[in-house]
């Protein structure tokens, strides 16, 4: 059968209302498809591959309904191509196309495997527009420059005027640009009862796990006979308004906080949209707009704090480390800053560590394919930084554990705000912490085995070693920076025999990661 026009639509492209979809054409036939190539190019979580699969699946029966024609392929189906250019050169031919066009991917690999189908196919190849971010993409090059440090509210406070949103005229609303210092609180014991039960999906996962057990897809985490997250954009609208409904009113609040005392404690006041938003079944304006409308229509039930907390996530940081990303890729994948080199210890993929903070936040991934922002960057981000591990293995974890990750919103976040490995293109200092945050900003210190009051004892929290450690290893990175004036002064005024004593623990702890 022919169809003059074949057109590719990837794993994180299923947006139903894109414009290709507009208007029936007969000769158009659409290419979904469950690839070898991405399903093992790095070690997935279970969940996230049933989850991209299984929300692919239904976007192609959605589009057949409408009077589309797709070829939706499987593992099965696909298993005898090398990769992806290989299996279109395949259905070009087997369809007699006579053009083939690909939305643009959002990921560097991809756009460069795809671009060099120009120079193979012997007909024309036309990239389109995905019709998902704010900022168009032939305008990142105005805000983004490579190997440059671009500030994020620089950046975010434009955004907010270009689309007119939380504004009053040319001004913020409330008088500030934002509202970050209202949004760091920790939960009280009386808190606890209110944290809402997190809305979740029952799909069957059955099919994929079979066909990724056929195919011996090697992954990580938590098998679940059923894919919890939206598959569909019925469910992502519905996922939108729990949270709208039930969440956003505390979101600010507490989107810092952490706790093992709930059994709502891996979703808090957090959306989980993420994973909706970065397959595109939901679009980023139609997120903040219905979080707008809940605000507007609570009649003061709702803080500013709280619904510019959440607008910062979408309007600013997810459209900024896209533009940081495209900014400084491939380069960006090569950095490391610090010189970072040891191993992720073995607990990073079974959570058998008495840190009770890394062992939460690990056990939660690996249950949930799903960590928040914090846990990600102050918990596991901040022992990889401390412990100077090695930001491939630590990019390729972060990659393959959630259910969200896709290198252009993983690696900006992990290389960049996690680990400091580009010196500063996104965060002005590294965010390392010792004990006393994690104590601070969780009950995670309770009940742990190590002491978060003790720095040299056996039974010392091991963050406070080695981030006095890490301070004095990179002494001279970071006594020129400003924002590293505070720690450095602190570790100055040590006796030298103290900081002895805190080098040799250090030098323990390091030495052999997998005991701690």
């Amino acid at each position: 059968m022919q169809a003059k026009h074949l057109r590719l639509i990837l794993g994180d492209q299923l947006n139903p209302t894109h414009s290709w979809f507009e208007c029936v054409d007969s000769d158009v036939i659409y290419v979904i498809a469950e690839l070898h190539q991405e399903a093992t190019y790095t070690k997935h979580h279970i969940q996230k591959i049933t989850a991209f699969f299984s929300a692919m699946a239904h976007l192609a029966k959605y589009l057949e309904s409408k009077g589309h024609r797709v070829c939706y392929l499987t593992l099965d189906d696909t298993a005898q191509y090398q990769d992806i250019n290989q299996l279109i050169h395949t259905l070009v031919s087997e369809y007699a196309s006579e053009t083939f066009a690909y939305q643009r991917p959002d990921e560097f690999r991809l756009r460069a495997q795809l671009t060099g189908l120009s120079d193979q196919l012997d007909l024309p190849v036309f990239e389109a527009d995905s019709e998902h971010f704010l900022l168009p993409f032939d305008e990142l090059s105005n805000h983004f420059k490579a190997d440059t440090h671009v500030r994020m509210e620089k950046f975010y406070r434009y955004m907010r005027k270009r689309f007119s949103i939380l504004m009053d005229g040319k001004a913020p609303a409330g008088g500030a640009w934002n509202f970050d210092a209202n949004n760091r609180q920790s939960f009280k014991k009386s808190d606890l009862k209110f944290i809402p039960k997190p809305l979740v999906f029952e799909n069957s996962a059955d099919a994929y796990l079979e066909r990724i057990k056929k195919h011996n897809i090697q992954t990580i985490g938590h098998v679940a006979s059923s894919v919890s997250y939206p598959i569909n954009r019925e469910q992502s609208l519905v996922l939108l308004d729990y949270f709208c409904q039930h969440q956003l009113a505390n979101f600010g609040n507490f989107q810092d906080a952490m706790t093992v005392a709930s059994p709502y404690a891996w979703s808090l006041y957090h959306s989980r949209l993420s994973f909706s938003l970065n397959c595109k079944m939901l679009s980023p304006m139609e997120v903040i707009q219905a979080a707008l409308n809940t605000y507007q229509d609570a009649e003061g039930k709702i803080t500013l704090p709280q619904i510019e907390g959440f607008i910062r996530q979408i309007l600013g940081w997810r459209e900024y480390v896209r533009g940081m990303y495209w900014a400084n890729m491939p380069n960006y994948a090569e950095q490391n800053f610090l010189d970072a080199k040891r191993n992720l210890p073995a607990w990073f993929w079974s959570s058998d560590t008495k840190m009770d903070c890394l062992k939460s936040a690990i056990s939660q991934s690996l249950e949930h394919a799903y960590a928040h922002h914090i846990q990600r960057l102050m918990i596991t981000g901040n022992f990889a930084l401390l412990a100077g591990l090695a930001p491939g293995q630590v990019d390729e974890w972060y990659l393959g554990i959630y259910i969200d990750a896709i290198e252009w919103v993983e690696l900006p976040n992990t290389r960049g705000m996690a680990l400091f490995a580009d010196g500063g293109w996104i965060a002005t200092k590294p965010y390392a912490a010792s004990g006393n945050y994690v104590n601070k900003m969780s009950d995670y210190c309770k009940n742990c085995h190590y002491n978060v009051k003790e720095k040299l004892s056996n039974n010392a929290c091991p963050l406070n070693s080695l981030y006095w450690n890490f301070i004095d290893q990179h002494y001279d990175k970071f006594s020129a920076n400003q924002r590293m004036s505070f720690p450095i002064r602190n570790w100055n005024k040590m006796e030298e025999a103290q900081k002895i004593e805190i080098r040799n623990k250090a030098a323990e702890l390091l030495n052999d990661l997998d005991k701690l």
